[in-house]
């Protein structure tokens, strides 16, 4: 179990299934990241800027009308991709970002949003495998949660969480790793 504080991320949100088709685009639509982590070399000065290496790409997961996931309903989830940002990186320098993006890629990057996210209390374990291996991990970290007080608090505003340490455009299915994380609560 773990406490996470609040970070912030550049988000797209999507619906259906991901594919590995996807993937490509998700990591397009994210590409003013890259602005941001390069802009010590231009005239854009970030405040308290370090240079340091992008993190993951991370997914939250939900399906409406539906406490926790099911997953026989990949085509009903809803998700949300991301790239947690640094501290020091401001609204306005992501607005920045995106408006250099959208000049030097000449692509759309309106969907693309300044996402503040405070997870709370949380269960995480490492998954190793297929995506569509994940139920077992889940249900062995919701085992753990159980036996040690706690309960699923999966809702409207806490999440499914995936952080993709695996690139499966670059990795044998079989290797993938995922860390899967459950919001959590005390158990009443």
């Amino acid at each position: 179990m773990l406490e996470n504080t609040p970070t912030q991320s550049t988000m797209t949100e999507l619906l259906g299934q991901p594919l590995f088709a996807v993937w490509q685009e998700l990591c397009s639509a994210i590409d003013e990241k890259y602005d941001i982590k390069m802009s010590y070399k231009g005239t854009h000065k970030i405040e308290g800027f370090f240079e340091y290496v992008v993190p993951p790409l991370e997914g939250l997961w939900w399906q409406e009308n539906t406490q926790g996931l099911d997953y026989a309903r990949k085509e009903d989830m809803h998700f949300i991709s991301m790239i947690r940002l640094p501290d020091f990186v401001t609204k306005e320098d992501f607005e920045w970002a995106v408006q250099e993006a959208t000049k030097k890629k000449k692509q759309d990057f309106s969907k693309v949003e300044f996402f503040p996210y405070d997870e709370g209390m949380c269960v995480q374990c490492m998954h190793i495998g297929s995506y569509d291996d994940e139920p077992a991990t889940v249900d062995l970290m919701h085992d753990y949660m159980k036996a040690n007080g706690y309960e699923l608090d999966i809702t409207d505003t806490r999440y499914h969480h995936e952080i993709y340490l695996s690139d499966p455009r670059k990795c044998d299915v079989s290797r993938l790793k995922t860390v899967v994380r459950h919001p959590i609560r005390k158990a009443e």
